[in-house]
């Protein structure tokens, strides 16, 4: 009988045991925190650190091309002339530190006459490898550091390859349909791109971000700094606007991650599975960012080889381009 009795306590822990371990199995299966990253690859980045030596080195090569003593002012008019044959343009043509329209337009810049009626239409992507000065080159790789890395490590290179491509396409296309007297360069439009593309990561991946605050303030604050340099003569405040909303609809349709905890759920039984990858919103926005990315390159396209003239429907959009000022000229 006592035999029995200690028998019956011995089984009876075991099963306890088993019980606990089977819960303990379970509880660790539980969907993760609203904070937590479902994409737990992380990727080498590459592509962005290249990307700004191409810039620097471009920008050395314009400056070489362009050789403000011989081919311009002399010597004494440029600035600093210890540069020599490196140095800019007097301030009053180039606030920016740096080249003459002149140059920018040799070597690939915007112009709608040569865009529309000569047919050099390969200067839609030339165009946002090119830098009105220091401070815009400055401004712009360290953007480009700052959000493009963290982009590539998180999406990968194929990604925000096509993204930085297509959304400086997108804001050469804007540029030139409102630009047409004006020689411009849109190296910030393909930026612009990573940071609408940024912006729309945080709405359609909105419960995969620990700081929202912070990453939205981050956002704004680079957003508002480089349109802030836009209204100066060269950049091309167009093509941060054309790159932005480029890049912003793309992000809803290439930086989708699936709803949390959808990786660590799919590998259990069926029944205890995430019917679907992506949650209803994100697919809505994919389907109507498409539909509307589509549609604004076939119009702006259209309009464009057609000769239209944006500004026939805007008479005060030339100055979010350039505000005039004394220190300054806005034609060019």
């Amino acid at each position: 009988m006592e035999n029995r009795d200690i028998e019956k306590h011995r089984n009876n822990g075991q099963t306890y045991h088993q019980q606990n371990n089977h819960s303990n199995y379970y509880a660790q299966q539980q969907p993760p925190p609203s904070y937590y990253v479902t994409s737990t690859r992380r990727w080498r980045s590459w592509l962005v650190p290249m990307i700004v030596v191409a810039n620097v080195a471009v920008f050395i090569v314009v400056m070489v091309v362009n050789n403000c003593p011989k081919n311009y002012f002399g010597l004494d008019d440029c600035f600093p002339k210890f540069l020599g044959r490196l140095s800019f343009q007097p301030l009053r043509e180039n606030p920016l530190l740096g080249p003459s329209s002149q140059t920018l337009l040799k070597m690939g810049a915007l112009q709608w006459d040569k865009v529309v009626h000569e047919h050099q239409r390969w200067r839609l992507l030339t165009c946002f490898w090119l830098h009105g000065g220091v401070f815009h080159l400055l401004a712009n790789m360290l953007s480009l550091v700052f959000v493009g890395i963290r982009l590539e490590q998180e999406f990968g290179f194929v990604r925000i390859g096509l993204l930085y491509l297509v959304s400086g396409i997108g804001g050469a296309i804007l540029s030139t349909l409102f630009l047409q007297r004006s020689v411009s360069v849109g190296a910030s439009g393909a930026l612009f791109g990573l940071l609408g593309a940024m912006l729309s990561d945080l709405i359609t991946n909105w419960t995969t971000y620990q700081s929202k605050a912070a990453a939205l303030f981050t956002l704004l604050f680079m957003i508002a700094i480089d349109l802030a340099i836009g209204i100066l003569p060269i950049i091309d405040n167009f093509a941060h606007i054309g790159g932005f909303v480029t890049g912003f609809l793309l992000g809803f349709i290439l930086l989708l991650r699936p709803q949390y905890g959808w990786l660590e759920r799919h590998q259990l039984a069926e029944h205890a599975r995430v019917k679907s990858k992506y949650l209803l919103y994100q697919q809505i926005l994919f389907v109507l960012a498409l539909a509307a990315l589509i549609a604004g390159f076939v119009v702006g396209l259209v309009m464009l080889f057609q000769g239209k003239n944006g500004n026939d429907h805007c008479k005060w959009c030339h100055y979010i381009d350039c505000v005039p000022s004394s220190r300054w000229e806005c034609g060019r």
